[in-house]
């Protein structure tokens, strides 16, 4: 295959996965804007957690929060709970790396914090027990799933939030949860500080 066409190939199967995602997952990113928008109304923060590249996007995702997304303003409380190495080596070893999340939702969260816990699998072991800390804590979670949502989708309360990527290929799934995540920050500020131009 001409790799010019390939290149064409994934990009179109990119857009074909955001385009069969968007009816379904529109309602879910406006709930949990509006969760996570109380819980910083509330003065309490978020938690975001993932594996592998989903690591990657919770560390966005808390950067564009703390830092800025798209418009000048304050900055909001958000962390991501992937990138302490010190801390997750110390759990994987000294306990199991199921643990690595959960025991640092324990430590760090409170009632009223907000978990946003990502697993294109949903069967992600650690990101499970993360979630189970956070209902512990009387935190919400909003999770960011693929495929079938798998077993993180029986985990979640009414109060939580699923937007969930219909889709069996991870590198799609992945794709479209950077829009999502992208999608959130946008309501979160438009919320919080008004409209920008799109």
């Amino acid at each position: 295959m001409d790799l010019q066409d390939r290149v064409t190939s994934l990009f179109n199967a990119s857009i074909k996965a955001k385009r069969d995602a968007m009816e379904l997952v529109i309602p879910s990113i406006s709930n949990a804007s509006i969760v996570a928008v109380q819980a910083l109304l509330d003065g309490n923060k978020i938690l975001c957690c993932g594996n592998g590249g989903s690591a990657a996007d919770a560390q966005h995702f808390s950067a564009e929060l703390l830092n800025r997304f798209e418009i000048e303003r304050p900055g909001l409380p958000a962390m991501t709970l992937t990138a302490d190495t010190s801390t997750i080596t110390a759990i994987a070893n000294d306990y199991a790396f199921n643990e690595i999340f959960a025991k640092q939702v324990k430590a760090l969260g409170k009632a009223g914090d907000l978990l946003v816990a990502i697993s294109t699998s949903g069967n992600s072991r650690n990101i499970i027990q993360a979630i189970k800390a956070a209902h512990e804590r009387s935190m919400k979670v909003i999770a960011l799933t693929g495929r079938d949502g798998g077993e993180i989708t029986k985990l979640l309360k009414s109060s939580d939030v699923e937007i969930r990527v219909i889709s069996q290929s991870t590198a799609r799934v992945q794709e479209v949860h950077i829009l999502i995540l992208h999608c959130l920050c946008d309501l979160i500020d438009v919320q919080l500080f008004g409209a920008n131009e799109l």
